[in-house]
């Protein structure tokens, strides 16, 4: 027994019929849309498309009609409609529905603090000369930072992407380029790193404090991160630097956390979206676990300590959690989740990060050090981790809503005022 559907059926793709295209702008208000409609309404001409757009209060609303025999009927009623609400009105006659939109769907999205006219510029025209084209715009958000999408066709992601990538770097801006259409939707992975990333210390140069270690110890990690050492060899001799300590500190370091703006904004959004959320860390599971456990995240991996009579023994147990065991487990998290790799979302800012960023279907560089910027598919450089979202193509909008409606506190960060 076959199933028939919307999408099986025949495409009325080379329907030439007379069209007529109504458009109203002015002051937006309630009822506006409702009052065309009905103006029009019981003449017996068939709705083929309404598109509708307010830009600081001002209204565009434009209706496609297929008019049959009523073309002037069509145009009397929607003048007297327009007169009433005090509306501009423009009515074109034409032929044919909208054109289909070109493959090679993408989405564009452009994060700025502030937002400059002069990079927004240049982000369309390399759009065009890629020969793309811009089929909606929306703003996902004006604060803390403003971002833009485009929703595109006609697009080869890999290319936009590295064409854009220049722009990014030349006007101080963040892009994402992104498939677009269903590859935009549905559920998703996203794995984060920890240290830097979703909590703004790095927790080894937290317990070294406690033996008067940390600049030594925090040196080595930067030199780690810049991918200058070899990250196995250098944990181990970081930890070694932890010898003797009692696990009591464990407990202290816990406490002295603090969590990336944002991070459980982003969190608690991406569970409301019935996505997976995981950890991954080259730092320790004595305290990614816990972290995991109080923001409700589904999977964490990190090394772990070995403790001994109460006290830190300066070594790991196990197999140690680098480069390559980062993107393993975003491979591993995946397969458990049963989604494919594009359907992932990566998180990071170190050399360690590389190989998870590169593996997921987005890799995104969070206040990354040079090395990860440069090779990473997309960087965002805002110290607001929720910011990420707005790759998803979520809006600030629909975070606050969410917020609103089960109750949790929205503290909304300063607007930012450009510098003149």
């Amino acid at each position: 027994m076959s199933e028939a559907s919307a999408s099986s059926l025949p495409a009325d793709d080379g329907w030439e019929g007379h069209t007529l295209s109504i458009t109203v702008t002015g002051e937006d208000r309630p009822g506006v849309t409702g009052t065309l409609l009905g103006a029009v309404a019981g003449i017996g001409a068939e709705v083929l498309d309404i598109q509708q757009v307010v830009v600081h209060g001002h209204l565009t609303l434009t209706l496609l009609l297929r008019p049959g025999a009523h073309v002037e009927q069509l145009r009397d009623a929607a003048a007297v409609a327009a007169h009433r609400l005090g509306l501009v009105l423009t009515v074109t006659e034409g032929s044919g529905d909208n054109a289909r939109p070109r493959q090679g769907r993408a989405a564009v999205v452009v994060l700025g603090a502030p937002l400059q006219a002069d990079a927004v510029s240049l982000v369309t025209t390399r759009i065009a000369e890629h020969g793309a084209n811009i089929d909606r715009i929306r703003r996902l958000s004006r604060y803390p930072v403003t971002t833009v999408e485009f929703d595109i066709s006609g697009a080869d992601v890999p290319s936009l992407r590295t064409e854009l990538a220049l722009v990014a770097t030349s006007e101080g801006i963040d892009i994402a380029v992104a498939p677009g259409g269903l590859a935009r939707r549905g559920r998703r992975l996203v794995v984060l790193d920890v240290d830097s990333t979703l909590i703004q210390q790095e927790v080894i140069e937290l317990l070294a404090a406690h033996c008067g270690r940390e600049a030594e110890v925090a040196e080595v990690t930067a030199r780690a991160m810049a991918g200058e050492l070899d990250f196995e060899e250098s944990l181990r001799a970081r930890v070694a630097t932890l010898a003797g300590l009692p696990a009591s500190v464990l407990d202290e370091v816990r406490d002295a956390i603090e969590l990336t703006p944002g991070a459980r904004t982003l969190v608690r959004t991406l569970k409301r979206l019935g996505f997976t959320v995981g950890l991954v860390s080259g730092g320790f599971i004595e305290i990614v676990g816990r972290l995991a456990d109080d923001l409700g995240i589904d999977h964490a991996r990190a090394n772990r300590l070995e403790i001994e009579d109460g006290r830190l023994t300066g070594r790991v147990v196990g197999e140690v959690v680098d480069r390559a065991g980062k993107a393993r487990a975003l491979r591993e998290f995946a397969e458990q989740e049963g989604l494919p790799l594009s359907r992932t979302v990566a998180i990071g800012d170190g050399a360690n990060d590389l190989d998870m960023l590169d593996a997921a279907g987005l890799g995104v560089a969070f206040n990354a050090k040079p090395i990860v910027q440069e090779q990473a598919q997309t960087s965002v450089n805002v110290p607001y981790l929720d910011s990420v979202l707005y790759l998803l193509g979520i809006s600030r909008e629909e975070i606050e809503e969410a917020d609103l409606d089960d109750g949790t506190p929205t503290h909304a960060p300063p607007v930012p005022h450009a510098s003149h």
